[in-house]
């Protein structure tokens, strides 16, 4: 649109300014006069500039610019001033000028930054860069330079400028912000070669351009950027000037004829040129302007044209009720069809605005890829929050004043026109039921009204019974309310949000008071609730009651009405309340009382007369009775004491009514009588403050007014006469001691002591007022007057106040008396029971100075059970508790002082207490951030691993590397950084997450990090670094992904990198996108690939248009022959006969041929004989009509176009009567063709044979023996198997016919599976030896080999050797009867013609006995035990081989023995293999020794009674010598033997004890011995399992009563169960065991599994703890003296440790023998201790070691 229209000559126009508010644009030229325009362009209003000197009339305007408010026009001018033109908020306002800045130069250029709207910058001629102050109207300088100022332009922040010279140089000036706290001027940049006429600055960057030619770029922080030369372009001429569009992203720039635009690319972070929009005929661009919301742009031109240009990059509509026009990326204008309003959407950081919705016509959403935009279309109040949406956002906006955000959980709630979140909360219920949120903006209201602040409320659901209120101004929380029922429904009131309402599940209603706490039931049953509009009364249902309460403040006061329905809705409007309740028919109102209603707003407002005048006309009621209570408070709080007063009275407050009553007329009598406001009469402000017990108020009150006396009655009159007396006192009232007086005498008659003491205190009879203080309870009283005035009292009242402080517990001062009368104990325990440590600590010091440090410890604790952690350190270092001390140091956060014990501490002590110190003291450094020290305290602590993690956490990589490498393993840390990576990852931090995976070379995981997040950027990156060979795979995996997400350029990008075009190409074609195929095809497949795409695309097209269609396209495309095959095959033909007769005649026949196939398919064989005809294919038409047995047809086809097919058609004619058995006809026919011996192959196939005789020798005679042979070879039925009895017919032709060696081939191909009768197969086979033997001798010896080897495969080896012996081979023969187990004729033939095999014959037969296990027959036939032995061992039949070994062959019955032992032991059958031994006797070799020692190991390792007796009868056979005779040796003589059979000595003795206790036990008799046979038994616990050894020990020593002995050996069961459990921190104290021979249990092997169960050995361990916390039980061993040295040492000890004595082992007990109690089996010898011995055979009468019989011994 052309505002201005350009002039034949030269009238420049020299600026343009558009108001921010886009209402006004003004322009101003070489006539010096100022044009008006409106936003549309249309010319309002003009004024002409004025001379800085009226004389003088020569100058021009240099530049306009608009205040940033839009109400000022400042105007640069050449003669050396600036104007600032007041212009008035009407166009039809006088234009004034409202300041002017003289200058001594010509001003060049001026900006307006718009964070200064009172300061205007404009550069002058002389260099310098001024600032106009319009406040002060004064101008001063900024900036000097040596350079004329040529432009000038506002930063984008409002708080700086940049100005261009003309010496090139740019200069950048920044006035003074928060964020720059003075203001500062640098150089910005120098273009020495370019006058910068063409600067602008805008938020992507600064533009600079002039003279040169070339448009350079900046970014705001002067970095340069891009350089566009157009030096080398004859159509671009200087640049003039440039203007950033508003939202800062594009630029243009005037030239000649032209100009150009340039955008700022965020993606690439570049400049491009986007436009360069050429204008014939406007010469230079002399002016730039851009409208504010970035849709107009106004250019101005060298002949004064002013042309204003509509800019969008596009426009579109929604939903037929808005338009969007976007100006930029970021910035879009929202227009409303209907109504015409406008509203500038616009990202503030510049973010790309995605998509906009409009919801309910009004609320505005918009998104960017890094925000969201929410607005209000009705008050044009727009946000941006930063945000990343993903697409399941649920928007609410239920509330005008604000949006809520419901999105995983969280709850976000956005004020239209605030650009920060207001509130963010967790919770998981989105009903807007459930969510309140009240917004007050604070509002003036008249001078009774509160002053109230800024309100913003909100109130959810933390979970279904939980209900948060905070205050989002201060982000407090006003209220966590819980509730036990589900909730339903809640809102807050709307004025003031100081109550919520809310239902439960129950259909319970609450009301809850937030700043009293408190809750109320309304209602037990409420179908609606809901806040009257702008009103706090609640109106709801309960059943068929309509609930309203009109103050809330009573909520006991409810007004109530019957309806009969359900309410629906609320409506206030017009003055008129009603409910609207729906009742089936009708919708009725009921309306509710306005004036009640009215009332809450009266109060809020302070009309407080008026809201009386409401309530007046309406009765008493319990609704109306709280409002008057309301007005009452109100009313009083603002000394309306009329209202107060009313309002009492109607409340029925006598009392106070009364009081308000005088004190109204006392003011209204002092009003009268010296005028004015009688309010302010100080009796009347000191009565009020009187009532409201503000006495101290009221005393100054009358003091101020010298109304002594009424002050003292005042106080008087309200007994409070301590006030009054102190007030006599203060002012030397004459009646002081008649006050006392009357005072002590009232306060000793109302029991009042305390008082009375103080009086007498204060007067100075201490001893009185001791003894008040003690009657009235108050002994602390009396102590203090005691310390307080030292007096002589005596020794009876200092002992009644020392009893009355300790019944007080007030232990101190008692103790402080104590001291007082030198009784120093008693002192002592009352300053500690009192805690009064300092005092006992001064008293221990003079006294009792041992006690001081415990007494220092003592205070330590109680200071720290009194939370009193920092006072306690220094008592604990007093004291020398080094860890209470660093405990209590780092409880009181003292951890400087803390790290400086623990260093005293820990020097040349044990590291191991200090160490979960240290990592405390370390984790407070870390939060803290100290990381040195932290480090070094993680470290002390040998925890590395933390100190790594915590320079992760705060990104210092290098730190964290440099820990981990000095102080971790390469694997430890491999895994810490794996782990801190993967948290890293879960916190979205890629890139440190990659760093730690490739310090520890983990590629793969940094690489499916990646993958994971779907960066694959950085993926290829990785893999390209670290995974080459993988590279192609990772292209083609991307290309797959985006494929799925349908981001198809990205998915053909990566295919092609992946070297899979066709990927691509296939990718296009499912979803036909042609042209894309095509394209991928051409350029990576060449002409071969274009063309399959092509004709791919045709089929499409022939699916969905039809065949021509298809055709068309491939003839589009060039290829003809294609488009007519393709014809051809979608039976298009006259379409390709078309194509064929134009462009490819060469095709005609077969398109001929593919018609006339096409019509034989369709049964038009006449019409398809011609096209084949035309096809030149006359054979295709005879083979047409062969298929069809159309003879004659193919007969004169064949006779008229091909002759040498007539024999083919007779040959297929005859084979058809073949099958049809017409025989004559088609052996006719095929004479006739010439081919007889296809009749001869005729009849063989239909097995007459005559027949086809009969023809060869007619027709082809040469025939006649292929005739009989294929006859016999089965040829009747080519491909199947003959059966028996075809061959066998064959072969009789073959003997009739004298054809012997084709019968004898026949009789031969029978084979063994022919038949399942092995007879017949037999008398088969016999007719071919017969006519061998008759007919063909040479082959006789063959044919028999052959047969024989077929009978013995069906088990006629008798007859097979007679076959064999007829020819001789006697060998054969002799193994055939072997085979068939004919063993005489087998002697016989081998003695007869090869003696040789007769051993074999033999050991076969041998043999043969043994596989049948018959070892009898074996034995009687061969005589070979050995073998019978063998035989029955590996047969398992070990019994028959043990009991024949024993009978005939001893010598091999300790193999055989050995051997089924281990047998059995592989099978775990120990028992059975010790029986064995045992029945047999063990060989004595020393190779046998570890199969005894596996058998007694797992024997004795059994609970089975069975297994000690078993191994003991074992083990003494094994170790007893050689030729022993009668009873076996005493151990003691087995101790002494040398021999290797000696190392089963310890197990002897403990099978030996275990069978004696187990016998002991079955008689449940003595279980002393029991005890010491158990005891003894440890001494060979490595024999059995360690466990059970020590838990038998103990368990029989409880059950003897041997209680000490007990404790040790549960104690160490306890110590050997715990590592089994947790073998790696086993940890065994063999202290208590170091003198004893028990072995250690550091030497044996822990048990794989306990032999107890769990619950047995935890009532074991409470025993044991039992045991240790009773003095009744000695934790000592039962000791005895040594027989040689006279050393106590351990009772069972067999070996003294002090002198080396063995003693003999008691074969009762296995105690050792002392020499006292020695006895001896009378038999054995065997020792034994005597009470032992007796008690053993007074129950079984025999030795136990030797089983004679044996008496007791005394």
């Amino acid at each position: 649109k052309n505002l201005n229209a350009p002039v034949d000559g030269m009238s420049k126009v020299t600026s343009i300014s558009w108001s921010s508010n886009t209402t006004r644009l003004a322009t101003v030229g070489a006539d010096k006069i100022v044009q008006l325009f409106d936003e549309h362009g249309e010319k309002q209003d003009r004024f002409s500039t004025k001379p800085a000197d009226k004389a003088a009339r020569m100058y021009a305007v240099r530049t306009i610019e608009f205040s940033p408010d839009g109400t000022k026009l400042a105007v640069a001018q050449s003669d050396n001033i600036v104007f600032v033109y007041k212009l008035g908020s009407d166009w039809k306002d006088k234009k004034s000028i409202c300041n002017k800045f003289q200058q001594s130069s010509s001003v060049t250029c001026l900006t307006w930054p718009a964070g200064h709207p009172n300061e205007v910058v404009f550069g002058l001629a002389e260099g310098k860069v001024k600032v106009g102050q319009l406040k002060s109207n004064k101008a001063a300088t900024l900036y000097s330079t040596d350079s004329f100022v040529v432009s000038m332009c506002a930063g984008p922040d409002g708080n700086s400028i940049l100005s261009g010279h003309l010496d090139g140089s740019i200069y950048r000036f920044h006035f003074e912000t928060e964020t720059v706290p003075r203001p500062t001027t640098t150089k910005f940049a120098m273009v020495p070669q370019c006058v910068p006429y063409a600067l602008s600055w805008g938020y992507a960057g600064i533009c600079a351009a002039g003279n040169d030619r070339m448009v350079r770029f900046w970014d705001s922080e002067g970095r340069e950027g891009q350089t566009f030369d157009y030096s080398g372009d004859p159509k671009i001429k200087e640049f003039t000037v440039a203007a950033f569009n508003p939202s800062g992203e594009s630029v243009v720039l005037g030239n000649y004829n032209r100009f150009l635009v340039f955008a700022w690319h965020p993606k690439r972070s570049e400049w491009a040129e986007v436009v360069q929009r050429e204008v014939p005929n406007l010469y230079s661009v002399t002016a730039l302007s851009w409208r504010a919301d970035g849709s107009r742009l106004i250019v101005g031109s060298l002949c004064g044209g002013v042309d204003m240009f509509d800019v969008c990059i596009r426009r579109s509509r929604y939903r037929d009720s808005h338009e969007f026009t976007y100006v930029s990326l970021s910035q879009v204008i929202v227009k409303s069809l209907r109504s015409g309003a406008r509203i500038v959407l616009k990202s503030n950081v510049g973010f790309e605005i995605k998509k906009i919705n409009i919801f309910q016509e009004r609320f505005l959403v918009a998104h960017t890829p890094e925000s969201i935009l929410l607005g209000d279309l009705q008050t044009c109040r727009l946000s941006e929050i930063p945000w990343h949406s993903s697409g399941n956002e649920k928007f609410v906006f239920d509330n005008p004043t604000v949006c809520m955000i419901f999105k995983a959980g969280e709850l976000s709630v956005v004020e239209y026109g605030c650009n920060e979140l207001l509130a963010c909360a967790r919770t998981e219920f989105m009903s807007p039921h459930l969510i309140s949120v009240r917004i007050n903006a604070p509002e003036e209201g008249d001078a009774y009204a509160p002053a109230m602040g800024e309100l913003k409320v909100i109130a959810y659901l933390l979970d279904l019974m939980t209900i948060r209120v905070c205050d989002l101004v201060s982000n407090a929380t006003l209220a966590n309310i819980h509730h036990d029922t589900r909730i339903d429904w809640l809102e807050l009131n709307p004025n003031g949000a100081n109550r919520l309402i809310f239902r439960d599940k129950r259909r319970q209603l609450y009301l809850f008071d937030i700043e009293q706490q408190s809750r109320v039931t309304l209602l037990n049953y409420c179908n609606y609730v809901q806040w009257v509009p702008d009103s706090d009364v609640v109106v709801a249902q309960n059943r068929g009651q309509l609930c309203v309460w009109y103050s809330i403040n009573a909520p006991d006061r409810v007004t109530l009405h019957e309806i009969k329905g359900d309410i629906e809705d609320i409506e206030r409007s017009n003055g008129r309340t009603c409910v609207i309740v729906d009742e089936g028919v009708n919708m009725v109102e009921y309306e509710l009382d306005e004036g009640l209603i009215s009332f809450g707003s009266c109060l809020e407002r302070g009309q407080y007369a008026k809201a009386v005048d409401l309530l007046e006309e309406l009765p008493l009621t319990p609704e109306t009775e709280a409002m008057w209570r309301s007005l009452a408070d109100a009313s009083m709080e603002h000394f309306n004491l009329p209202v107060a007063e009313r309002c009492y009275a109607v409340l029925g407050d006598v009392a106070k009514s009364r009081y308000l009553h005088k004190v109204n007329r006392l003011i209204q009598d002092h009003a009268a009588e010296v005028g004015g406001d009688g309010s302010n009469y100080y009796m009347a402000q000191a009565k009020m403050a009187m009532l409201a017990k503000q006495f101290q108020r009221a005393e100054a009150i009358l003091l101020d007014h010298n109304e002594l006396d009424e002050a003292l009655a005042m106080y008087q009159e309200l007994h409070k006469y301590n006030e009054s007396i102190q007030l006599a006192e203060r002012k030397n009232h004459p009646k002081l001691m008649h006050l006392k007086n009357y005072y002590l005498q009232w306060l000793l008659s109302t029991q009042q002591e305390e008082k009375a003491g103080e009086l007498q205190e204060i007067d100075g009879d201490y001893v009185r007022a001791i003894e008040l203080y003690l009657r009235g309870g108050m002994a602390a009283k009396a102590a203090a007057v005691v310390q307080r005035h030292n007096a002589n009292y005596s020794q009876e009242l200092l002992q009644k106040i020392v009893a009355g402080l300790q019944a007080s517990g007030m232990h101190d001062r008692a103790g402080g008396l104590y001291e007082r009368m030198g009784l120093i104990q008693p002192a002592m325990d009352a300053y500690r029971r009192g805690h009064a440590y300092r005092q006992a600590i001064e008293l221990a010091k003079h006294s009792q100075p041992g006690l001081v440090v415990a007494l220092e410890e003592e205070w330590g604790d109680w200071l720290v059970s009194q939370r009193q952690v920092d006072a306690a350190i220094n008592h604990y270092i007093e004291a020398g508790s080094a860890q209470k001390a660093i405990d209590a140091a780092m409880t009181a956060r003292q951890w400087h002082k803390a790290e400086t014990l623990l260093d005293q501490a820990s020097m040349g002590a044990d590291q191991s207490f200090a160490l979960p110190f240290y990592e405390k003291l370390a984790m407070h450094y870390a939060h803290s951030r100290q990381f040195d020290q932290a480090e070094r305290a993680f470290i002390k602590s040998g925890r590395p691993q933390r100190a790594v993690q915590m320079y992760v956490e705060h990104a210092q990589y290098e730190k964290a590397h440099r820990v981990a490498k000095a102080h971790l393993s390469p694997a430890e840390r491999t895994e810490l950084y794996i782990a801190l990576a993967q948290g890293l990852e879960q916190s979205v931090k890629l890139q440190e997450a990659e760093q730690m995976y490739l310090a520890v070379n983990e590629f793969d995981l940094a690489i499916n990090m990646y993958k994971k997040r779907e960066e694959y950027e950085q993926m290829l990156r990785l893999v390209s670094k670290y995974r080459k060979e993988l590279l192609n795979d990772t292209y083609k995996h991307i290309a797959e992904q985006y494929e799925m997400k349908g981001n198809l350029k990205k998915a053909e990008h990566y295919y092609v990198e992946a070297k899979m075009w066709t990927s691509a190409m296939s990718m296009y074609r499912q979803l036909e996108k042609w042209e894309d195929a095509k394209r991928v095809a051409k350029a990576n497949g060449g002409k071969q690939s274009f063309e399959k795409v092509v004709l791919a695309q045709a089929h499409a097209t022939f699916k969905e248009h039809g065949a021509e269609a298809g055709a068309q396209l491939l003839a589009k495309h060039g290829l003809i022959e294609i488009a007519i095959d393709y014809a051809v095959e979608h039976s298009n033909f006259q379409h390709a006969f078309e194509l064929a007769n134009h462009s490819a005649k060469h095709k005609l026949p077969d398109i001929h041929l593919k018609k006339a196939l096409a019509l034989e398919d369709d049964e038009q064989f006449k019409l398809a004989e011609e096209e084949f005809i035309k096809a030149n294919k006359p054979k295709e038409a005879i083979d047409m009509y062969v298929h069809g047995r159309d003879w004659v047809s193919a007969m004169r086809v064949a006779e008229a176009y091909e002759r040498e097919s007539v024999k083919d058609v007779m040959v297929h004619h005859a084979k058809d009567l073949v099958d049809q058995n017409n025989m004559q006809a088609a052996e006719n026919l095929f004479v006739q063709a010439g081919k007889p011996e296809l009749a001869v192959k005729a009849y063989s196939s239909k097995r007459m044979v005559n027949e086809a005789v009969r023809v060869c020798k007619k027709h082809c005679p040469q025939m006649l023996g292929d005739v009989v042979d294929s006859y016999g070879d089965g040829a009747a039925a080519p491909g199947a198997a003959q059966s028996l009895d075809e061959i066998l017919d064959a072969a009789k032709i073959y003997e009739e016919t004298g054809n012997y060696l084709r019968a004898i081939d026949a009789y031969l191909s029978v084979s063994e599976t022919a038949s399942s009768e092995p007879d017949r197969l037999e008398e088969v086979w016999e007719n071919a030896v017969r006519l061998s033997m008759k007919h063909a001798p040479e082959r006789y010896s063959e044919i028999v080999s052959i047969v024989s080897k077929r009978l013995k495969l069906i088990q006629r080896f008798e007859a097979a050797a007679e076959l064999y012996e007829s020819i001789d081979a006697f060998r054969e023969a002799v193994n055939c009867y072997i085979a068939g187990e004919v063993w005489d004729k087998a002697r016989q033939l081998a003695q007869q013609h090869c003696p040789d095999m007769v051993r074999v014959v033999e050991d076969r037969y041998k043999s043969d006995l043994v596989g049948k296990g018959d070892g009898d027959e074996l034995i009687r036939r061969t005589g070979d035990v050995d073998s019978a032995l063998d035989m029955y061992a590996r047969n398992g039949d070990w019994t028959k081989c043990l009991a024949l070994a024993e009978k005939h062959s001893p010598k091999m019955l300790p193999h055989y023995l050995v051997q089924y032992c281990k047998v059995l032991v592989n099978r775990q059958e120990v028992t059975e293999a010790a029986q064995m031994l045992v029945r047999y006797g063990p060989p004595p070799e020393q190779s046998n020794f570890q199969l005894y020692k596996h058998i007694h190991t797992e024997l004795l390792a059994k609970p089975d009674a069975t297994g000690p007796p078993l191994v003991r009868e074992m083990l003494l056979r094994v170790t007893m010598p050689p030729g022993t005779l009668g009873a076996p040796p005493t151990p003691k003589i087995l101790s002494e033997d040398r021999r290797p059979q000696a190392e089963f000595l310890k197990a002897l003795l403990t099978a030996h004890l275990q069978t004696v206790r187990e016998r002991l036990r079955e008689r449940n008799m003595a279980p002393e011995v029991v005890a010491k046979i158990s005891v003894a038994l440890c001494r060979y616990c490595a024999e059995f399992p360690l466990d059970l050894a020590f838990y038998d020990a103990g368990i029989d020593c409880k059950n003897a009563g041997m209680i000490n002995m007990s404790f040790f050996f549960l104690n160490r069961f306890l110590d050997i169960a715990d590592a089994i459990e947790d073998p790696d921190n086993a940890a065994i104290d063999n202290t208590d065991f170091m003198e004893t021979d028990i072995p250690s249990p550091y030497d044996l092997d822990l048990p794989e599994q306990a032999h107890i169960s769990n619950d047995k050995v935890e009532e074991i361990r409470d025993w044991v703890l039992g045991w240790s916390m009773d003095q009744n039980v000695q934790q000592k061993m039962d000791l005895r003296p040594c027989d040689k040295c006279g050393a106590h040492i351990y009772t069972g000890a067999a070996t003294c440790p002090h002198c080396g004595t063995v003693s003999e082992p008691c074969i009762i007990s296995g105690f050792p023998v002392l020499k006292k109690t020695r006895v001896e089996c009378t038999v054995c010898h065997s020792a034994a201790n005597r009470d032992d011995w007796n008690i053993w055979v007074q129950m079984f009468k025999e030795c136990p070691w030797c089983s004679s019989p044996q008496n007791a011994q005394y």
